[in-house]
C-alpha cells in the first residue's frame, strides 16, 4: 500500500462471527480470515477452530488508511471492495515442516454506505465457495455467511459533500452484433471498453472495462442478471457479483440510446439473439464531489456526446524476471478494431432523470468525427496505450486505474494541424486534451478517410451497438415534486369551497314540483293582471272567445319577447330533475331510444297531471296557463354562440356563453369555453379569469392547467406558467400537449436542454399510444372502421374539454373558434379544424396546433407551425397547409390562403376539409359560384368534414340567392336534423316560403322563433307568412317587432310593405 499522509483516516473492517462453516477436514476445521483491499493484505486473523455446529468467533479488525489527499480515495471506496478470504489450516502430517492451507471462499464486503455518510454500519456478507470448496453442498440450502462491522472514527464525508456530491454508476452490459472477424479460436484478446469522466474537480477519471468474453450468438442474454465488479482474479466465482444489483433490461422504446424506434426492433432482437456479442455484465462506480459535479454539468451542457471508446488487445503473458519493456510502436501495434460511440448525456440535465441506458452505435475511431462530435481529440486507449497494456496479462488486474489521471493543462496556442505536425503524443505524455479542455472550434484540415481506420469501419457494417447504463445517486437538476407543484396552484388559484350537501327524497322532490308550479302560475296571473286589469275589469263578464284568444296570444308573446317564459323553464327545471332522480331513480343513461322515449311519456304524463294538483289547491277553477316550448340544452347554446360569432354579433354569443354559466356555475367545460371566446375577443383578462375558475372547481383538470399556463405566457408571467406547466406533466404525463406546451415554454426561455427534454418525451408518448391503438385496432377494428367511414358525430360537442388526449375522435369534433386576429372580423370566418377526419397526427406539434386552435390562441400556433416544418416526422403536409390557410383566411388575406389551399389539395385531393375551406374562402371572398362548386363537392364525399353545419348554412344561403329554393330547402333539412339552431329553421322557412309552402313555413320560422326570439329575420318572416295567410292581428304583432329589433334587410323591408299594401293590413301606423 502506499505510504498514505498524517491526516488519513482509519477505516476498521471487524469479521465478528461465522456461520455454517465447514472444513476440508474433518468438522472442526481451525480457519483464519485474510483481509484485501485494493490489492493490499491489510491482515490475517488468529486462528480459530469452527465448533461442531459450524460457528466461528474471529473478533478480527484489520484497517486501512483513507486520505483525500493521496492513497486511499473516496472513488477507491466506490469501486473497490473488501475481499475477505477463508483459509483452512490443515493438520500436520509426519515429516512435515510447514503449514498446508487450503481456501474455502471469499467474501465482498461492499463499502458504499460510508459514501452515503454512514460512520458505521454491519452486514452479514455470504461467504462464497471456492470451486472444489466443501462449502459448496451448502449453496442448495442453508448459506454460509461472516458477520462484518465497519467503523470509522467520522463520517468520510462532509455535510457540504453529501449535500453536493453524487456517485456515479456506469454498466456495460454487452456489445452485440460485432463483426465477424472477431473469432473465439487463436490469440486470447482482450475486449475493452472505457470513457472518462470528471472526478475531483480539473482531473479526469477514466473508466475502463476490461476483459469481455466473446460469446456466439443461439440464445438471449437472461435477465435479470447480476452486475460483476470490474475486479479479476477475485477467487470463488460467487464474489465477481455486486451484492443487490441487476441488469433488468426494459422495452426497447424506453431507451435512451439510438435503437429505440419501432423499426430497429427486429434488428435487435436479431442481434441480441443469434448474432455475436460480447458480454461484460460490469459495474464501475465514480464518486463526484461537488466541484466535479459543477463540471459534469458543463461538461455535458457544453459537449452533449461523450465518446465511449472500443478496442481489442492481445493478451500477453508476463514474461519472467525482469518486467517487460514496451514502446510506442509496440503499443499502438497492439491497438486493432478501435471503435467509439457516442452517448447523448443530455438526458442527464433534464430535471428529476438519474438514470439513462440504451444501445449506441459503435463508429470507426476517426479523430476528425470525434472532435466534431465531443470537441475531444484525446483518444483514452491510442494515447495512454502503455498504462492499459501493462496490466493486459494473462491474469491482470481489471480495476480501474487508480493514478492515471488525464490533465487538461495543453497549450492552447497550438493549433490542430500543429498537433499532427508533430506526430501523436507519447505514451507517457499525460499532457493530453481531455473533453473539457477542447473548447477551441479549429477544425481539422485534413478529413481522414474510412480507410484510415479499415478495422473499425468494420463495426458500420456488422451494424455493433453497445447497451450502457449510465445512473447517478441524485439526479443533476432536482425536479419538483407533484406536492409542491400543487401547493404552488393552491396559492395561486384557491379550490372552491365543495357545495352544500343537500338532502331529500322522493316526498320532498314532489313538494318542491307543487311549489315551482304554483309560484309560476301566481307570477303569469300578475303578468296577465298587468296587461288586461283594466280591459278585465271594464267588461267583467260580457268578454267574449275572440277577446280570450287574443288575450291569450298577447300574453304568450309577451312572456316569449320578455324571457319570462325561459325563466319560468330554467325555475322548473331543476324540480323536474329530482323527481327523475329521487321518484324514478333514474341517473344513468338509458340503453336505447325506445326506453327513453317511453320513460319521457310516462314522466310527461305524471308531470300533468301533478301540474293539476298543484293548480287546483291553488286555482280551484282550474284556469290553465302551459305553453308548450322547445327546451334548449347547453351543447345547443354552445352551437347559437358559435354562430353568433361567426356572425360577428359577439354580444349574443357573450349572452349565450353567460346564460350557460347561469344554468350550470359549476360545469368548467362552460367557464373553458368563455374563456375561448374571450380569447377570441382578445379579452385576455376576462380570458385568465374563465380558466382560473375553471381550475378552481377542479385543480386537476389538465385543460384547465394548460390553459392557465397558455395565459401566464402571454401575459408575461413566465414562473406562473412554468408551474402550472409542469403540474400538467406531473398529473397526467402522457399528456402529449402538456410536454409540448412545456417545450415551447422553455423555448422561449431560451432553455434548449429542458426544451429537448420535454419534445422527447412528447415524441415518446405519442408514439406509444400509437403503438397502443395499433394494438387495439387488431383485437378489434370497429372503432377505427367507425372513423374511416365517416360516422356521424354530435356536432354539438364543440368544446374539447372532455377529450384529454387529442385522439383521432377529437379531431372528429374539433369544430371549435379558430384563431383570433388582430382584426375584430376575424370571426366572420368558420373555424373548421383543418386537420383530416380520420387522421391521426403524427407529430406532437400537430396534436398541439390542434389543441391551440381550439382555444383561439394564435401567438402560440406560429411557433409551433415552424416546428412541425423542421420535425422530421412532420414537414409541409396537408394539415400544415389548412391551418396556415386558415391563418391567412382569418387576416381577410385572400390571396395568401388560396395558394395554401392549392398545395393542400395537391397533397390530399380527396380531403373533404380543403373543398370545405375552399368554399369558405370563395364565399368570404364574394365568388359565390365556386364557393357553391366547393361545397357541394364537400358533401358528396363519403366522409364528411370536420365542419358541417356552416357548410350547409352558407351552401343554403347560396342556393336561396339563385333561387334554387327546392335545393336549400333540402340543405336546410339536412342541417336542421344535424345540429337544428335559429339560423337553420329560418333558413328552412324562408325556403318553404319561397316555394308558398306556407303551413311549413309558418312550422319552421315558429321554430327559429322559440330558439331565439331577437331573429329580426325571423319575425319578418313570420308577418310576411301571417300576411299572406290574412292573420292581422300575427302580422301585426310580428311587424311591430321586426321594427323593433331594426331589421337591416332593406329589400326584405320593402317586399313587406309591398305585400301590407297589397293586402291592405299589418302595418298599425297606416
Amino acid at each position: 500500500m502506499e505510504q498514505v499522509s498524517s491526516t488519513g483516516r482509519p477505516v476498521q473492517i471487524t469479521v465478528t462471527d461465522g456461520y455454517d462453516l465447514k472444513g476440508f477436514k474433518g468438522d472442526t476445521p481451525v480457519t483464519f480470515i485474510r483481509a484485501e483491499f485494493n490489492q493490499v493484505i491489510l491482515g490475517d486473523s488468529a486462528k480459530v477452530t469452527v465448533s461442531p455446529e459450524g460457528t466461528a468467533k474471529y473478533n478480527f479488525t484489520s484497517s486501512f488508511e483513507y486520505s483525500p489527499e493521496g492513497g486511499i480515495t473516496l472513488d477507491d471506496l466506490a469501486h473497490k471492495p473488501v475481499f475477505l478470504t477463508m483459509t483452512e489450516v490443515l493438520p500436520k502430517e509426519k515429516k512435515q515442516k510447514d503449514e498446508k492451507t487450503l481456501i474455502l471462499g471469499q467474501a465482498v464486503v461492499d463499502l458504499l454506505p460510508l459514501l452515503e455518510g454512514e460512520s458505521s454500519f454491519e452486514t452479514m456478507v455470504p461467504l462464497h465457495p471456492v470451486p472444489g470448496s466443501p462449502l459448496e453442498p451448502l449453496r442448495s440450502g442453508v448459506k454460509c455467511s461472516l458477520e462484518v462491522k465497519v467503523f470509522v472514527a467520522e463520517p468520510l464525508l462532509t455535510t457540504a459533500q453529501i449535500l453536493g456530491g453524487n456517485l456515479l454508476k456506469v454498466t456495460l452490459e454487452a456489445a452485440y452484433s460485432v463483426p465477424e472477424s472477431f473469432v473465439p479460436v487463436g490469440p486470447m484478446q482482450n475486449y475493452m471498453v472505457g470513457l472518462q469522466v470528471p472526478s475531483a474537480g480539473e482531473k479526469d477519471y477514466p473508466i475502463l472495462f476490461k476483459n469481455g468474453t466473446l460469446k456466439l450468438g443461439g440464445e438471449r442474454e437472461p435477465v435479470p442478471r447480476p452486475k460483476k465488479w470490474p475486479i479479476a482474479n477475485i477467487l470463488a466465482p460467487g464474489a465477481n457479483y455486486i451484492p443487490d444489483s441487476f441488469i433488468v433490461g426494459g422495452p426497447y422504446e424506453e431507451e435512451e440510446g439510438e435503437l429505440n424506434r419501432p423499426e430497429d426492433k427486429e434488428f435487435r432482437n436479431q442481434a441480441e439473439s443469434i448474432k455475436k456479442r460480447i458480454i461484460w455484465d460490469l459495474e464501475s462506480r465514480c464518486y463526484l464531489d461537488p466541484p466535479a459535479v459543477v463540471s459534469l454539468q458543463k461538461r455535458i451542457a457544453d459537449c452533449r456526446f461523450w465518446p465511449v471508446e472500443i478496442t481489442r488487445v492481445p493478451l500477453t503473458t508476463a514474461p519472467k524476471g525482469k518486467a517487460a519493456k514496451f514502446d510506442k510502436a509496440d503499443d499502438e501495434g497492439q491497438l486493432s478494431f478501435h471503435g467509439v460511440a457516442y452517448v447523448n448525456m443530455v438526458p442527464l440535465l433534464y430535471p428529476g432523470v438519474k438514470r439513462i441506458r440504451g444501445a449506441f452505435h459503435v463508429y470507426p475511431y476517426l479523430d476528425s468525427t470525434v472532435y466534431e462530435k465531443t470537441k475531444c481529440l484525446f483518444s483514452l486507449f491510442r494515447d495512454t496505450g502503455h498504462l492499459l497494456t501493462q496490466n493486459n496479462k494473462i491474469g491482470g488486474f481489471n480495476s480501474p486505474l487508480s493514478k492515471p489521471i488525464v490533465s487538461k493543462n495543453l497549450k492552447e496556442e497550438k493549433t490542430v494541424k500543429e498537433k499532427e505536425l508533430e506526430g501523436r503524443l507519447r505514451p507517457g505524455d499525460l499532457q493530453a486534451p481531455s473533453i473539457k479542455s477542447q473548447s477551441s472550434d479549429t477544425p481539422l484540415e485534413v478529413e481522414p478517410s474510412p480507410s484510415h481506420n479499415p478495422e473499425g469501419q468494420q463495426y458500420i457494417e456488422a451494424g455493433t451497438y453497445i447497451v450502457l447504463e449510465i445512473q447517478l445517486d441524485r439526479a443533476l437538476v432536482p425536479k419538483r415534486m407533484p406536492e409542491e407543484l400543487a401547493k404552488r396552484v393552491k396559492e395561486m388559484i384557491p379550490p372552491r369551497p365543495p357545495l352544500t350537501r343537500r338532502t331529500g327524497g322522493a316526498q320532498k322532490a314532489m313538494s318542491d314540483y307543487h311549489m315551482q308550479i304554483k309560484n309560476i302560475s301566481r307570477a303569469i296571473l300578475d303578468e296577465y293582471h298587468r296587461m288586461f286589469g283594466k280591459q278585465v275589469a271594464k267588461l267583467g263578464n260580457n268578454m267574449d272567445s275572440e277577446t280570450v284568444e287574443e288575450q291569450k296570444c298577447l300574453l304568450s308573446y309577451e312572456l316569449n319577447c320578455s324571457g319570462k317564459y325561459f325563466a319560468f323553464k330554467e325555475q322548473l327545471k331543476h324540480a323536474v330533475v329530482k323527481i327523475v332522480r329521487e321518484k324514478y331513480l333514474k341517473t344513468t343513461p338509458f340503453e336505447s331510444q325506445e326506453e327513453l322515449q317511453t320513460f319521457i311519456s310516462e314522466l310527461y304524463v305524471f308531470l300533468v297531471d301533478q301540474m293539476h294538483v298543484a293548480l287546483n289547491q291553488t286555482m280551484p277553477d282550474d284556469i290553465q296557463g302551459a305553453v308548450s316550448t322547445i327546451y334548449t340544452s347547453s351543447e345547443q347554446l354552445r352551437l347559437f354562440a358559435f354562430e353568433a360569432e361567426v356572425n360577428e354579433n359577439f354580444e349574443m354569443a357573450a349572452v349565450y356563453y353567460e346564460e350557460r354559466l347561469v344554468r350550470e356555475p359549476q360545469n368548467l367545460e362552460h367557464w373553458l369555453d368563455y374563456g375561448a371566446f374571450c380569447l377570441l375577443t382578445e379579452d385576455n383578462i376576462k380570458a385568465q379569469e374563465c380558466f382560473r375558475k375553471a381550475l378552481s372547481l377542479n385543480q386537476n383538470h389538465i385543460q384547465s392547467l394548460l390553459l392557465c399556463g397558455v395565459l401566464a405566457v402571454l401575459m408575461e408571467k413566465y414562473e406562473q406558467a412554468e408551474i402550472f406547466f409542469e403540474d400538467a406533466t406531473c398529473l397526467e404525463p402522457t399528456n402529449v400537449v402538456a410536454w409540448t406546451l412545456l417545450g415551447l415554454y422553455y423555448e422561449i426561455q431560451n432553455n434548449d436542454i429542458r426544451m429537448e427534454m420535454a419534445f422527447h418525451e412528447g415524441f415518446k408518448q405519442l408514439q406509444a399510444r400509437t403503438l397502443q391503438a395499433q394494438v387495439i385496432k387488431q383485437r378489434s377494428t370497429g372503432p377505427f372502421e367507425y372513423i374511416e367511414e365517416g360516422g356521424k358525430v354530435d356536432e354539438h360537442s364543440l368544446g374539447p374539454w372532455g377529450i384529454t388526449n387529442g385522439s383521432s375522435a377529437t379531431a372528429m369534433k374539433a369544430e371549435t373558434p379558430a384563431e383570433t386576429s388582430k382584426c375584430q372580423d376575424s370571426s366572420t370566418f368558420l373555424h373548421p379544424s383543418p386537420h383530416g377526419v380520420s387522421q391521426t397526427p403524427a407529430t406532437i406539434f400537430m396534436e398541439t396546433i390542434r389543441f391551440l386552435m381550439k382555444v383561439n390562441a394564435v401567438q402560440y400556433v406560429h411557433r409551433v407551425l415552424a416546428h412541425e416544418l423542421l420535425c422530421p416526422q412532420g414537414g409541409p403536409s396537408c394539415e400544415y397547409y389548412l391551418v396556415l390557410a386558415q391563418t391567412h383566411l382569418l387576416k381577410k388575406d385572400f390571396a395568401k390562403a388560396e395558394e395554401y389551399l392549392q398545395h393542400a389539395a395537391q397533397m390530399d385531393y380527396l380531403n373533404p376539409n380543403v373543398w370545405g375551406l375552399k368554399g369558405h374562402l370563395y364565399f368570404l371572398s364574394g365568388n359565390h359560384a365556386e364557393a357553391k362548386a366547393c361545397y357541394e363537392r364537400t358533401i358528396s364525399f363519403v366522409v364528411d368534414a370536420s365542419e358541417m353545419h356552416f357548410i350547409f348554412l352558407r351552401l343554403g344561403h347560396i342556393y336561396l340567392e339563385e333561387k334554387e329554393y327546392e335545393k336549400a330547402k333540402k340543405t336546410y333539412m339536412q342541417a336542421c336534423k344535424r345540429s337544428p339552431s335559429c339560423l337553420t329553421w329560418l333558413g328552412l322557412g324562408i325556403a318553404c316560403y319561397r316555394l308558398e309552402e306556407l303551413t311549413e313555413a309558418e312550422d319552421a320560422l315558429s321554430e327559429a322563433n322559440a330558439l331565439n326570439n331577437y331573429n329580426a329575420e325571423v319575425w319578418a318572416y313570420l308577418a310576411l307568412v301571417s300576411l299572406k295567410a290574412g292573420r292581422q292581428v300575427e302580422a301585426e304583432q310580428a311587424y311591430k317587432y321586426t321594427m323593433k329589433l331594426k331589421l337591416k334587410d332593406k329589400a326584405l323591408l320593402a317586399e313587406i310593405h309591398t305585400v301590407q299594401e297589397a293586402v291592405g293590413f299589418g302595418n298599425p301606423s297606416f
